[in-house]
């Protein structure tokens, strides 16, 4: 696939075509992959990603989301040097969930050129609608359940690092997207939580609360991870079922998704909440590793597992990373009794700060059991979508 004589007037200088082609064998793969090292060279706030993750999570025979899904990468070239990448992605069960035609793009990064933007954004544009989508929504890496990166580009706190599993991107990618007739479909936000001490109203609330409604709050059991992972499941599918962009993880999504955690989950920092021992709400935070891994520059091997391990010792701060209440349990107040918890228990060791990520911008209960906690938002992510125009 190429575009039809599109050239660059931009920041190349070069009147040169831009091709538009699927990724095809290893080494177009690892282009796929390595281009970030390009975009992010000047940005200080980037975080390189583990090389050995992305590919895994780009692999079609190993990663389960590709199981229900069909997915194509695509590589902009000029002048023969990669100057932009895309996935365009039809994820059916997410439409059939939502009884929807609705592609996804991700993966999504390109220098600051709209041609070049647009070129990709076509590619996914028209791959999708050839199979039948009507709109077309992005980035997504690849779901709202198990991306490499959170949904979105970011909108605001461009000066801050991203913590563990959060996306970065430039300041000119949504005036990129903009440019090519995409427009806001949704804002996700991430909250700061500063170490202090908690309101003392809002400590003796949540005593109360524990108290009247008989609720114990618990580590897990890592003895029977298994079996714990299964309650958190059963929470997590009912607590999530009518959010925007939710789609349920198959068995297999949610056990590749436990077993990636489960060598950094510390029990302590994942918790269920039970009403007279039936579990009704679960929380997770986890050490911020993208401090530990940034001095890697992507690489664990040969030595950069020493370089991780020397500086994840000295992590000080956190991220929630997803907080759930089953449905006749909301408004109760257990969502903040367990943000309190999840970050009082990290005060203890030495954490000093934890983001909350990502919170949908209309989700209000949560919002507003964040902010009792003194937590402020710092940065905001936008998902944005264009309708697909198909010949009939």
């Amino acid at each position: 696939m190429t575009s039809m004589g599109t050239t660059d007037p931009g920041t190349a200088g070069t009147s040169e075509a831009i091709e538009i082609r699927p990724v095809s064998g290893r080494a177009d793969l690892g282009a796929f992959i390595k281009l970030p090292w390009r975009i992010y060279r000047d940005d200080a706030q980037w975080v390189p990603p583990l090389l050995y993750e992305a590919r895994k999570v780009l692999d079609r025979k190993r990663h389960p989301f590709h199981a229900h899904a069909d997915v194509e990468y695509f590589l902009a070239r000029r002048g023969g040097i990669v100057v932009g990448r895309i996935a365009a992605i039809v994820n059916h069960r997410f439409n059939e969930f939502h009884d929807v035609r609705t592609g996804t793009f991700g993966f999504f990064e390109c220098v600051d050129d709209v041609q070049v933007a647009r070129a990709l954004l076509e590619a996914a544009h028209g791959w999708c609608g050839e199979r039948g989508m009507d709109l077309l929504q992005g980035p997504f890496n690849f779901s709202t359940n198990d991306e490499l990166y959170s949904p979105g580009v970011l909108v605001q706190g461009f000066d801050y690092p991203p913590v563990m599993l959060m996306a970065h991107s430039p300041p000119y990618y949504p005036r990129l997207l903009e440019e090519c007739g995409f427009v806001k479909a949704k804002d996700l936000l991430s909250y700061w939580m500063e170490a202090q001490e908690p309101p003392e109203r809002l400590v003796r609330g949540v005593a109360r609360m524990k108290h009247s409604q008989n609720v114990v709050v618990r580590p897990i059991d890592m003895r029977h991870f298994d079996e714990e992972i299964e309650r958190i499941k059963v929470i997590y599918h009912s607590a999530w079922e009518r959010n925007w962009g939710f789609v349920p993880m198959t068995d297999a999504e949610f056990d590749y998704l436990a077993a990636s955690l489960k060598p950094v989950v510390d029990p302590r920092f994942c918790v269920l909440a039970e009403i007279d021992g039936d579990p009704v709400a679960f929380g997770l935070q986890l050490p911020d590793l993208n401090r530990a891994i940034k001095p890697t520059n992507g690489r664990l091997l040969p030595l950069g597992w020493l370089t991780f391990l020397l500086h994840r010792r000295k992590l000080d701060t956190l991220r929630v990373l997803t907080l759930g209440v089953k449905p006749g349990h909301r408004h109760r107040g257990l969502d903040a009794m367990l943000i309190l918890h999840l970050f009082t228990e990290g005060l203890k060791v030495g954490y000093h700060g934890a983001e909350c990520a990502w919170i949908l911008e209309d989700n209000l209960p949560m919002r507003r059991g964040l902010e009792r906690t003194g937590a402020r938002v710092y940065k905001v992510y936008r998902v944005y979508e264009k309708r697909i125009a198909r010949e009939t």
